[in-house]
């Protein structure tokens, strides 16, 4: 959530923000810029007759004791009581109103995110690693996945739905690889805590990640019970500090978790959504940092050097982008994306967001941080990064180490965690 003084004393900074996200016609800042303006003038006046009831009532009581007659200042008393009543209802019903609507505006963007509408606009910063030229026509993961029973879409569309895969033998067998591989690479050489969290959360984590209210429909809720499925691990991650306030020694606080992450996908149709590219549900190792506001941008550097040791250690090429303004979510400041190359597609594939929310989950969540024991708490700033998602992950692994024969390789690092299986064949 941006700082609702913006609204008061710098309207144009948010209404330059919401330009460079391209959603201006979609919100009303100058409505909001009123509604505290009117705030502005009533809580004073709430203040002023607050003051003159408490002199009444000394006046008041006084006036009894000497057994004068007060009853011109009864009648101010209620007068005043009745106008108090009146500002409070609608400082109240402004208030709420005011806060209900700053949920939905996006973060502040950093003034180096490129400008620009959408992903094709997004920024190239570095490629690692060759693209593999292949003497054959290589075949997509889902051919691979097919040919080699690693997934099986149709079973998951018959006990759930379309877009729930079901990993088999080796298949299956890989996916926990990767996902394990992933985890002891970021806690023994990342620094990061292992933790398992609920992959059921409750409207007020959704909101404090920045979920709700916004994108509601987007995600599986149970309305019955007031729980979502977690898209991402990021929200019990970024929620188990919530409301608390962390000395500062304690940061920067580091923790992954792997956990399923559910999603409606809806509207996403077409061949480039087939396979494990966009599902309903699929794994991912999660990366959370908690810092200081003076840190958050070095430690964005550095999640992001996290993630890519990932692929670097696959030895799968990729390249880093710098989302553009268009392209941002909106409670991200600044995002780099990590995209896989897919030679069975033909292009690029985002495996990882890396983001940094600065203050904005802090401020819903109440994640705050304390220098010392004389100061008051203040916000931190909250990071998050895929490291990887574990379904593309295998997706760029087929396609990347497929020979002519069908055969698929085996990245070494991997191994280990296979029994010693170096390939599928």
């Amino acid at each position: 959530m941006i700082n609702h003084r913006l609204f008061r004393e710098d309207l144009t900074l948010i209404k330059q923000n919401l330009a460079r996200r391209r959603s201006l016609d979609s919100f009303q800042p100058d409505e909001i810029a009123a509604w505290y303006h009117t705030l502005g003038q009533l809580q004073p006046r709430g203040d002023e007759l607050r003051n003159e009831r408490n002199q009444l009532n000394k006046i008041i009581g006084n006036k009894r004791k000497l057994k004068e007659n007060a009853d011109a200042e009864m009648d101010r008393m209620r007068f005043l009581s009745e106008e108090i009543r009146s500002i409070d209802s609608a400082v109240k019903e402004l208030t709420e109103k005011s806060d209900r609507e700053i949920l939905s505006y996006p973060n502040i963007l950093q003034p180096d995110v490129p400008d620009g509408n959408d992903e094709r606009e997004n920024v190239e910063i570095r490629t690692s690693g060759k693209i593999p030229d292949f003497s054959f026509q290589p075949l997509t993961h889902e051919d691979l996945g097919e040919k080699w029973q690693l997934f099986d879409m149709a079973a998951g569309s018959k006990i759930t739905g379309t877009k729930f895969p079901v990993y088999k033998g080796v298949g299956a067998l890989l996916e926990r690889a990767i996902v394990n591989f992933m985890l002891d690479t970021h806690t023994r050489e990342n620094g990061y805590q292992e933790t398992f969290v609920p992959m059921l959360v409750n409207d007020e984590s959704m909101i404090g990640t920045g979920q709700y209210p916004k994108f509601m429909d987007e995600y599986y809720r149970l309305d019955k019970d007031g729980l979502s499925l977690i898209p991402t691990a990021e929200v019990p991650l970024t929620n188990l500090y919530r409301d608390e306030i962390i000395p500062i020694q304690n940061l920067p606080q580091k923790i992954t978790a792997y956990s399923s992450c559910f999603r409606r996908e809806a509207g996403s149709y077409g061949k480039e959504t087939r396979g494990l590219v966009r599902v309903h549900q699929f794994q991912k190792v999660e990366l959370v940092k908690i810092c200081t506001p003076e840190s958050s941008a070095q430690e964005h550097e550095a999640l992001l050097a996290d993630a890519e040791s990932i692929l670097q250690k696959l030895k799968l090429p990729y390249r880093v982008m710098l989302l553009c303004s268009g392209d941002t979510s909106a409670a991200s400041s600044k995002t780099f994306d990590l995209e896989v190359w897919m030679p069975g597609l033909n292009r690029y594939l985002e495996i990882s967001s890396v983001s940094n929310f600065t203050d904005f989950q802090a401020r819903r969540a109440r994640i705050r941080l304390r220098r010392d024991a004389q100061e008051k708490p203040e916000l931190a700033h909250t990071l998050n990064g895929s490291g990887l998602a574990a379904g593309r992950t295998m997706a760029a692994i087929l396609e990347n180490y497929q020979q002519a024969d069908g055969t698929i390789h085996l990245p070494d690092v991997l191994r280990p965690y296979m029994g010693g299986l170096e390939a599928i064949r």
